[in-house]
């Protein structure tokens, strides 16, 4: 998103809008974008400094840790802010900044039921079957017999 410095008026300006992704290249990593990135922030010029601050949101297709499902989540960054100097260029590139904004916010650990009401598909230690438990409390026992055994040195 390129910003021409000659059309912000001095009392800065509100842009609202959509771009395309700016995070391809990630499906190797399971991140695909699922739409395009909204926004609506307000810029303006001060001191020889560009200044910006708004809201992103940017839908991406991730991939469950725990049940390996894809499903979308929105990225959404609340605080979107920028200070940066003014080095000549009639115009200033806001997407490296809003590309790595939209990064930092990516979950690390990605799970679909997280939000909105989903439910996963994954054992949970909640969900384990009695199996398990019996199995689980037959192995203290064996411990604790051994625990008797008087062993001579």
């Amino acid at each position: 998103m390129k910003i021409h410095l000659k059309q912000i008026p001095s009392e800065g300006l509100h842009l609202e809008g959509e771009e395309d992704c700016l995070i391809e290249g990630l499906e190797s990593q399971g991140v695909r974008c699922a739409g395009p990135m909204k926004y609506s922030i307000d810029v303006g010029v001060a001191e020889g400094a560009l200044w910006a601050n708004g809201i992103l949101d940017q839908p991406v297709e991730l991939t469950c840790v725990g049940c390996l499902e894809k499903f979308v989540h929105q990225i959404k960054v609340p605080a979107f802010a920028l200070h940066t100097e003014l080095r000549g260029p009639e115009t200033v590139d806001l997407s490296p900044f809003m590309r790595e904004d939209i990064l930092l916010n990516l979950p690390a650990h990605p799970r679909c039921d997280r939000e909105e009401g989903r439910v996963c598909k994954a054992p949970t230690p909640q969900k384990r079957d009695t199996a398990q438990q019996e199995r689980a409390e037959k192995l203290e026992h064996d411990w604790a017999e051994l625990d008797k055994l008087k062993l001579r040195r």
